[in-house]
């Protein structure tokens, strides 16, 4: 085993379908240092993980972190990175090996960022004590997390929660060439909307909210959560989402949840990472 150096750190990352943030911490979790850098999609997947490391680099100065915890968009593997289309290239991407490459002295664990945000916030934040607890992320895509007697749940493949992909409409059953949620409803597709003016943003932004609510609705049925906790870049707008989502949830659901924003609403993955990265550097300290 590597002999730590005198004043250990970890490193977190979490990549973002438009920035990664990163930290670095002490084996407690305090942290020390932050910096964010754009993804720059358009770039491709190998220019956006290289601009992450170079940044991590930086922030650690020379020492080599004793831990390295991940969380990212899609489902993270050795090999590639799963449902993950919002970075061209990053699902063929073998983002576990490639970061072990460049953190070889390093424990690695990798996570879906909505699951790790899930985890953080029960832990520590908004989701705490609750059974079960339905965590929404609303950012650049779309998915929800379900902590169930303190475990978040990744289903078979790692892809529980993954409501994107949910079929929109009747006409949608049996079709491969449907248009799934997350095109419809995230911030993706409010900044598109926005490039046509302010009168179909206005417009795009209600139907929006309608769809979201009809899938939440369903959603909260089929789990009958304590609580519902929304994360990600659009609860900034927390006044125009609560009002419609709080009135369709009490109109339709036998026993409506509460409804918080998320206690770490923009940064909850990264710190799910940071406490990936911490439990991982209880095995080498």
């Amino acid at each position: 085993m590597n002999v730590p150096p005198a004043t250990p750190v970890v490193l977190a990352l979490d990549f973002g379908g438009t920035k990664t943030a990163l930290t670095v911490a002490d084996p407690h979790g305090t942290r020390l240092h932050d910096l964010t850098v754009e993804t720059a999609a358009e770039h491709g997947a190998h220019a956006g993980l290289k601009r992450a490391v170079d940044a991590a680099r930086t922030l650690l100065d020379g020492r080599e972190p004793v831990a390295v915890g991940v969380s990212t968009i899609g489902i993270p593997g050795n090999e590639g990175v799963a449902l993950a289309p919002n970075i061209p290239g990053w699902e063929d991407l073998a983002l576990g090996r490639e970061l072990a490459l460049a953190f070889p002295e390093s424990e690695l664990r990798l996570a879906t960022d909505v699951k790790a945000a899930a985890r953080h916030e029960y832990d520590a934040g908004a989701l705490r004590g609750c059974d079960p607890g339905l965590y929404l992320n609303l950012g650049t895509g779309l998915a929800v997390a379900l902590v169930v007697g303190g475990t978040v749940l990744t289903g078979r493949n790692g892809a529980s929660g993954e409501i994107g992909y949910n079929l929109r409409s009747l006409q949608d059953v049996g079709r491969t060439d449907h248009t799934p949620l997350e095109e419809a409803v995230s911030g993706k597709a409010l900044t598109r909307a926005a490039a046509h003016g302010s009168t179909q943003l206005a417009d795009h932004i209600g139907e929006l909210l309608d769809e979201l609510a009809f899938h939440l609705v369903n959603l909260t049925i089929a789990v009958d959560p304590e609580r519902i906790v929304v994360g990600g870049g659009m609860v900034r707008s927390w006044d125009a989402l609560h009002d419609p989502l709080r009135a369709a949830l009490d109109a339709a659901v036998p026993y409506p949840p509460q409804l918080v924003p998320a206690a770490h609403p923009y940064d909850a993955p990264l710190l799910g990472a940071l406490a990936l990265a911490v439990e991982a550097a209880r095995t080498r300290i």
